[in-house]
C-alpha cells in the first residue's frame, strides 16, 4: 500500500464525505432464506452477496423477505436509499460486516442505487489489492457520473493500484479521475491531497504541493501528513508552512 497508513487513508477519508442521511425508521433486517438459497453467513458480507446477479439475490432472500422489508416504504427504490444510507452510519461506527449487509441490501432493492456500489467499494478498499474496490466504484460511478466524491476514491483506488503494478497507465488513470473531482468541486479537501500525492508520483513537486496547500485551505482535517513527510525529502515546502 502507498502511504504509511493501511489501505491508507482511503477507507478513512471515503467516511468523511458521508453520503446524505435519511429519516432514521425501525425494520427488520434478519433473513430468512426460502430453500435452496445461495446466501450463506459468509456470502452475505461479501459484495452483492458473493457477486451473485441482483436477480439470484432477490430468489435467494425469498418474496417473502422483501416484501416484509420494503412494506414500510413508499418504493423498493426508497427502501434501497434508507439501507444505503444506514450503511454509511455503520461505517462511521466501525461496523463494516453490518455495513456491508445494509448495501447488499441496498442494491438487491434497487441496483441502479450507485450508493450500495460506492459503500461497498469503501469497504473492499480493506482488501490487501484495490481490484475489487475498483469494480465496484467502476459500477456507481456508471450510475451517478457527477458525483466527486466516487471520482475521488476511484482516483484514489488507482493510486493504490499503481503503487503495486507501477504500471504508468494506472497512474494516469488515477489523475484523470482526481482532476475530475477537483474541477468539478474545488472545495473537496481529500480529493486535493489525493491529486497531490498523484503529482508526488509524478515527480511534479510543485504541483503537490500546490495541491497539499489547496487542500489546506480547505480542511485541516484532509491533510495527509505521510505525503507531506514524504514530499518534504524531495523539495522544500515552497510557501515555508511545513518545515
Amino acid at each position: 500500500m502507498f502511504f504509511r497508513t493501511s489501505a491508507f487513508s482511503l477507507a478513512a477519508a471515503l467516511l468523511l464525505l458521508a453520503a446524505p442521511t435519511h429519516a432514521q425508521r425501525k425494520t427488520k433486517t434478519k433473513v430468512k432464506t426460502e430453500s435452496g438459497a445461495t446466501i450463506s453467513a459468509a456470502t452475505r458480507l461479501q459484495p452483492l452477496f458473493g457477486n451473485l446477479t441482483a436477480t439470484q439475490a432477490e430468489a435467494a432472500l425469498g418474496s417473502a423477505f422483501i416484501t416484509s422489508t420494503v412494506q414500510s416504504f413508499a418504493s423498493r427504490a426508497e427502501a434501497s436509499r434508507f439501507f444505503s444510507s444506514k450503511g454509511y452510519e455503520y461505517l462511521n461506527e466501525n461496523q463494516a460486516d453490518t455495513a456491508a449487509y445494509r448495501f447488499n441490501l441496498a442494491w438487491v432493492l434497487d441496483p441502479k442505487n450507485p450508493d450500495a456500489y460506492r459503500g461497498l467499494g469503501v469497504i473492499a478498499s480493506r482488501n490487501p489489492t484495490p481490484d475489487e474496490a475498483i469494480s465496484l466504484l467502476t459500477q456507481s460511478l456508471a450510475l451517478d457520473a457527477k458525483n466527486v466524491n466516487t471520482l475521488s476514491d476511484l482516483g484514489a483506488s488507482y493510486l493504490i493500484r499503481y503503487q503495486q503494478s507501477k504500471k504508468k497507465k494506472d497512474l494516469t488513470t488515477a489523475l484523470g479521475y482526481l482532476q475530475q473531482a477537483v474541477a468539478m468541486e474545488g472545495g473537496n479537501g481529500v480529493a486535493w491531497q489525493h491529486l497531490g500525492r498523484a503529482y508526488y508520483f509524478q515527480e511534479d513537486y510543485t504541483k503537490a504541493w500546490e495541491a497539499i496547500h489547496k487542500g489546506q485551505q480547505i480542511s485541516l482535517m484532509s491533510l495527509d501528513f505521510d505525503l507531506i513527510a514524504d514530499l518534504k525529502e524531495k523539495m522544500p515546502d515552497p510557501a515555508g508552512q511545513f518545515k
